[in-house]
C-alpha cells in the first residue's frame, strides 16, 4: 500500500482553474483499479494551498496512475500556476480505517 499526501499552492486568481484541473483528475482516478482513496483538501486558512491525500495499491499502481491522461492533463493545467511545485509526503499505515474489509 502506497500512501502519500501532495501539497499544492496555486497563485491568487487561479483557484477556478486548479479546481477545473483536479475534478478531471480526481474522476478519472477513483475510477483506476489501483487507486483505494483520493480526496482533495484544502487548507482552512488558505483557500489556495491544496493537500491531495491519496491511497493506491502500490508503487506500480502510482506509477500506472502518473500515465493516464487525466492525470498528465490535470499536470499540464496546473503547472503554469502552481507556487513551488508540488511536494509530496510518504505514509506508512499504522491504525486506518479500511471501508472496503467493512
Amino acid at each position: 500500500m502506497l500512501i502519500q499526501l501532495v501539497n499544492i499552492k496555486v497563485q491568487e486568481g487561479t483557484r477556478e482553474t486548479f479546481l477545473e484541473a483536479f475534478t478531471l483528475n480526481c474522476e478519472g482516478t477513483r475510477k483506476e483499479p489501483g487507486n483505494i482513496r483520493f480526496d482533495l483538501l484544502h487548507d482552512p486558512e488558505d483557500e489556495n494551498n491544496f493537500f491531495v491525500y491519496e491511497i493506491f495499491e502500490s508503487d506500480a499502481a502510482l506509477e500506472d496512475h502518473r500515465a493516464t491522461e487525466h492525470y498528465q492533463t490535470c499536470v499540464k493545467m496546473i503547472d503554469p500556476i502552481t507556487l513551488g511545485g508540488r511536494s509530496k509526503t510518504y505514509f506508512t499505515p499504522v491504525l486506518i480505517q479500511d471501508h472496503a474489509a467493512a
